[in-house]
């Protein structure tokens, strides 16, 4: 429990308790477990105190002075931490949820496995600080500066880094989704743990993904096998058409190529451009369909001619309403990894010469232009 004595002058008011530490600088306070719960102590000088366990939710401690001291699962949720200084304080496990750490000095604080959860951190100072295992999901460290700071293990989903500077940071571990980084610096990020060989990115929303390549033997054959097995098939595949689809989709698959099916029932206003332009980088070729003039013109001009190592084998079923291809397609011809234009009749004729006619020249193609030893 905390020091009746300590407490009593502290609940005095800030004035009294700041001259009382001016006049005693060797004692160091004991608030162990104290319930300061909604206590107004602005500009405190709380310095090396020990306020472990303590309850300060929603208390104003507006430039208040932590400077080393112990706030190790203390509950501060809420609580107006506006300029505070903390550095080098030990917040091991500290709760922090939705906390006003706007401008906060943070510099060398332990924040291990601390909850940060939705806590404004707006141009907080981070630097070096022990942010091992903590959450700071939701947290907006719009402007913070965490150089040399230890994000291990730690929980960023949605959380808000605009403007941050991350260089140099630890992220081993890290887990990141939908964060924000319009304009934050992200250099010499270590990827790896402390006695591992540093591998360093620069952007944390690949860093994952560079590790599990390293360290996952299974990631890199799926990557392997997306490289160098994926075919994408593009095409407006309605019901009536759907024999089409898994004509083809059959064929792939009997070859041991992995297909991948694009169908473009889509709303009118929806641009699926880099949606398509991603599935087509990583095919090795490509199989359109342009029966349905809706289809594909615009998303197929565009990767066709963006991507000119992907193969593109086109094939068209004429129909009395539509007896051929659209117009644009003739100012794709002239690309050399864009294949004659194959024309069937149904799904059966489509089968009986789809190996021979179809996937074949397509693989060829596609050998003909991957770097020389590549698969």
């Amino acid at each position: 429990m905390a020091n009746e004595e300590h407490l009593a002058i502290l609940k005095q008011g800030v004035e009294v308790w700041n001259q009382w530490r001016a006049d005693n600088p060797d004692i160091s306070p004991d608030l162990f477990e104290a319930f300061l719960w909604g206590e107004r102590l602005l500009g405190a000088n709380l310095r090396k105190a020990n306020l472990l366990g303590a309850v300060l939710t929603l208390s104003i401690l507006s430039e208040a002075d932590f400077f080393e001291a112990d706030l190790s699962g203390a509950v501060l949720t809420e609580a107006d931490l506006l300029g505070a200084r903390l550095s080098r304080a030990d917040l091991t496990g500290a709760n922090l949820e939705r906390a006003d750490l706007t401008g906060a000095d943070l510099s060398g604080a332990r924040l291990f496995e601390a909850d940060l959860n939705g806590a404004v951190l707006i141009g907080a100072d981070l630097i070096g600080a022990d942010l091992i295992g903590a959450d700071l999901s939701e947290a907006d460290l719009n402007g913070a500066v965490l150089t040399e700071a230890n994000l291990s293990r730690a929980s960023l989903v949605e959380t808000n880094l605009t403007n941050a500077n991350l260089n140099d940071c630890l992220i081993y571990g890290i887990s990141a989704w939908n964060i924000q980084l319009k304009d934050t610096e992200q250099e010499n990020l270590i990827i790896t743990r402390w006695n591992e060989p540093i591998v360093t990115v620069d952007n944390l929303e690949v860093a994952q993904f560079v590790y599990l390549l390293l360290h996952n033997e299974k990631i890199r054959s799926v990557i392997d096998t997306i490289t160098t097995k994926a075919v994408l098939i593009l095409g407006r595949f309605t019901p009536e058409r759907k024999a089409v689809l898994d004509t083809i989709r059959d064929a792939l698959r009997t070859r041991g190529y992995v297909p991948i099916l694009f169908d473009f029932q889509k709303p009118d206003n929806r641009d699926l451009t880099e949606t398509v332009m991603t599935l087509a980088g990583m095919a090795r070729f490509v199989i359109a369909d342009l029966s349905d003039p809706r289809s594909i013109p615009h998303e197929l001009m565009s990767f066709t001619e963006k991507l000119l190592s992907v193969p593109v084998q086109p094939i068209f079923c004429p129909v009395e309403a539509e007896p051929e291809p659209y117009s644009m397609f003739e100012h794709l011809r002239r690309y050399p990894h864009v294949l004659p234009l194959y024309e069937y009749k149904d799904d059966a004729d489509l089968l009986a010469v789809l190996a021979e006619k179809l996937i074949a020249p397509a693989e060829e193609k596609a050998k003909a232009m991957r770097p020389p030893g590549s698969v």
